[in-house]
């Protein structure tokens, strides 16, 4: 049986976040998991349903910008590890409202890792502060070529330019306060319990609807896409055998033009929802494109795999079909994520 550990994960309501909780908590039954989430738009405890009453899993509704609270869950739960998931990441409204995203992405991080250094200053043994970034901050890419490591920071919207600043922070409090940390930069994730403003949940829930499918420009931005349980492998992985100090860099050896993807989701769609073949793709509908849209993302997962053995576990073609059926047989909780009726489960499940 795995070490007593205490371990906090922050945004573990989210997308990635959920997925990562219930992995650490099934898989480590003698952690206990401390999930602290704000429960914005886009943090929901129904994407935790199955793991909520588990007895090594607690639930901490808070802000990374609240100093006094993560003081006190670090002191409370005697954490010896973070894995911090936490952030504003949409680059859409980092457009409309990039103050919202230097709040939570930079002076929340900034906040965190205070609390993380106050409360291990007497010792920094067997702790770690475990950094989730983006490949965004490494900027755009043109047809050729991979992100490694070592690429130079290049962000192009303020979303990655506040993911970026996060990603120095930690380095820099690593460096000044010996704080022991870990960095990981990922491509884009697709799965379930995906917030549908995003590319792949959008167009399924839209397909389903019959609503135009928005597709940016032609449709020529390219992304290397990575199954969200995979992510959390690579993350219980990286935290788990990763060297202090050290940044992985995380892919899915998975390019896909979005034009391309939205075709393909097109067929599985038609497919799966028994209409004619073609139907869903003429719900394409090409609109102005994003200001600043990055060209090409492709990550060189090299150094995770040599180094940590970590590899994706199944084809994206697999991956798209569980993702399709997974939204398909929870159509409950995608009417709910879209009318924000999720917000009242809060309420219902924690209110005192």
């Amino acid at each position: 049986m795995s070490a007593q550990r205490n371990i906090l994960i922050t945004g573990g309501a989210g997308f990635i976040g959920s997925h990562v909780v219930r992995r650490f908590v099934t898989k480590y039954p003698n952690y206990r998991i401390i999930n602290l989430d704000a429960l914005t738009y886009a943090g929901n405890l129904e994407n935790l349903r199955d793991v909520e009453k588990a007895s090594n899993y607690v639930f901490v509704k808070a802000d990374i910008c609240d100093a006094e609270a993560l003081t006190k869950v670090f002191k409370g739960y005697a954490l010896d590890g973070v894995v911090h998931l936490a952030a504003e990441s949409h680059v859409d409204r980092s457009i409309t409202d990039p103050l919202s995203f230097v709040r939570t992405n930079v002076f929340g991080t900034v906040t965190l890792l205070n609390a993380a250094r106050e409360a291990w200053k007497g010792s920094m043994e067997g702790k770690r502060f475990y950094h989730v970034s983006t490949d965004e901050v490494y900027g755009s890419l043109h047809d050729d070529g991979l992100f490694l490591e070592t690429t130079p920071y290049d962000p192009q919207s303020p979303y990655s330019a506040s993911k970026a600043a996060s990603d120095h922070f930690v380095r820099a409090y690593g460096n000044t306060y010996k704080l022991p940390f870990v960095l990981s930069n990922c491509s884009n994730n697709y799965g379930s319990h995906h917030f549908p403003e995003k590319l792949i949940p959008l167009m399924i829930n839209n397909i389903r609807n019959n609503k135009p499918l928005p597709v940016y420009g032609k449709g020529e931005n390219v992304r290397d896409w990575l199954w969200v349980e995979d992510h959390a492998s690579a993350i219980d992985t990286i935290f788990h055998t990763g060297r202090n100090g050290e940044t992985y860099n995380i892919g899915g050896h998975n390019e896909w033009k979005n034009i391309d993807l939205v075709h393909l989701l097109c067929g599985i769609m038609d497919r799966k929802l028994g209409r004619a073949e073609g139907e869903s793709a003429k719900l394409i509908t090409y609109v102005t494109d994003r200001a600043g849209h990055d060209l090409r993302y492709a990550i060189d997962a090299g150094k995770i795999e040599r180094e940590l053995g970590w590899k994706p576990s199944i084809t994206f073609e697999v991956g798209l079909e569980r993702t399709v059926d997974w939204y398909i047989a929870n159509t409950e909780w995608l009417d709910h994520v879209t009318s924000g009726a999720y917000l009242h489960y809060y309420e219902a499940q924690y209110a005192r």
